[in-house]
């Protein structure tokens, strides 16, 4: 009979076959495992290549765009504060980012419930209440015109602050906001003073008018936006634009005296100069305010319509201005938001001075 194998040799040849497929399949996994392993390797460094080639092509930006931004300032850009940190300043690794203001800061209510007789006494009481002393006001002594000025457009002449001292100097200077009027005493007694006087008003024949040594006249209407170019092109008579444009355009940095006398407009203006931050370039404001609507495009119930004027002024405060005179025009309807209310005048003439001016 032959001899049987020995059933431990067949069992070690399977075990050997068992191993070497296993080895096999351990050599395939790890080879497939490393090669996905040095593809994304590559592609990190690739990624990583490509934002430091970004981060230069932004520095050049940066460093091509700087003698535009210190030219242009802030007037170029919509509601936008920034922190103005150098760049050494700023946190290891962190972007510098801008912060878009888009609207005013609405004070409190001014009772637990909304309500206009309370929103409108407070109102009432802000813009008729000085809140800063001034000794001398107007042009006295300065010109012989003050006197057939027909509004009381006050203007603080005290030495504390530094108006006086340009007008001496004949270094001031006067942008006066107009929708048509024929009043333009108080222009031409600033110019006579030496002041460099600017009137802007849509109605005027001729685009630019020089009128004497310091008084211009240009056919521009300032707005609290700029226009569509779409439409503009199609409008050629039609020139409205932001005051800050115009500062840009006119290479003028600084307004001692703005005045206003916009029609209702004055609201959305006042609102775009202190989102923008150009009520910090003017040292007085003398602004006609009308209180008997809302005002263009503004919007609300009558309640939310004086709380947004109060914020308004507010703003005004916090950036340093102060309340120094005001005049109720006793002359116009007496009307408060088309209503004969709170013993008010449809028509103020309120005057700030900017107490931080230099």
């Amino acid at each position: 009979m032959p001899k049987e194998k020995p059933l431990w040799k067949g069992s070690a040849f399977r075990l050997c076959l068992l191993s070497a497929a296993l080895f096999l399949c351990l050599q395939l996994g790890l080879r497939r495992s490393w090669a996905l392993e040095e593809k994304a390797g590559a592609a990190a460094v690739g990624a990583l290549r490509a934002r430091g080639t970004a981060r230069k092509g932004g520095a050049e930006t940066q460093a091509h765009l700087k003698p535009e931004a210190a030219t242009a300032g802030r007037r170029r850009v919509t509601y936008l504060r920034s922190s103005r940190r150098s760049s050494s300043e700023q946190p290891p690794g962190s972007s510098r980012r801008k912060i878009i203001r888009w609207h005013v800061d609405l004070q409190p209510w001014a009772s637990p419930t909304p309500s206009l007789n309370y929103e409108a006494l407070r109102f009432l009481k802000y813009i008729t209440t000085p809140q800063i002393s001034c000794e001398h006001m107007n042009i006295n002594g300065l010109t012989d015109n003050s006197e057939s000025i027909k509004k009381p457009w006050s203007i603080c002449l005290d030495d504390r602050f530094n108006l006086v001292h340009r007008m001496k100097s004949k270094q001031c200077r006067l942008y006066s906001l107009g929708l048509g009027s024929d009043d333009n005493q108080f222009e031409m007694s600033m110019a006579n003073s030496g002041c460099e006087v600017h009137r802007f008003d849509p109605s005027i024949k001729s685009a630019h008018i020089q009128e004497g040594q310091h008084l211009w006249y240009h056919r521009l209407s300032i707005d609290w936006r700029d226009p569509n170019p779409a439409i503009a092109a199609h409008k050629l008579r039609s020139r409205t634009k932001k005051l800050g444009t115009i500062l840009n355009e006119f290479g003028h940095q600084k307004i001692d005296v703005l005045k206003a006398d916009m029609e209702s407009a004055e609201w959305k203006i006042l609102e775009n100069l202190i989102l923008e931050n150009i009520v910090e370039q003017i040292g007085q404001l003398v602004f006609e305010v009308h209180v008997h609507w809302p005002g263009f495009e503004v919007s609300g119930n009558d309640s939310m319509v004086v709380r947004y004027w109060y914020s308004l002024l507010k703003e005004l405060e916090l950036k340093d201005f102060r309340l120094f005179h005001t005049y109720k025009d006793l002359s116009k309807p007496q009307l408060f938001l088309k209503k004969e209310a709170f013993n008010a005048s449809s028509c103020y003439t309120l005057s700030w001075v900017n107490t931080k001016w230099k």
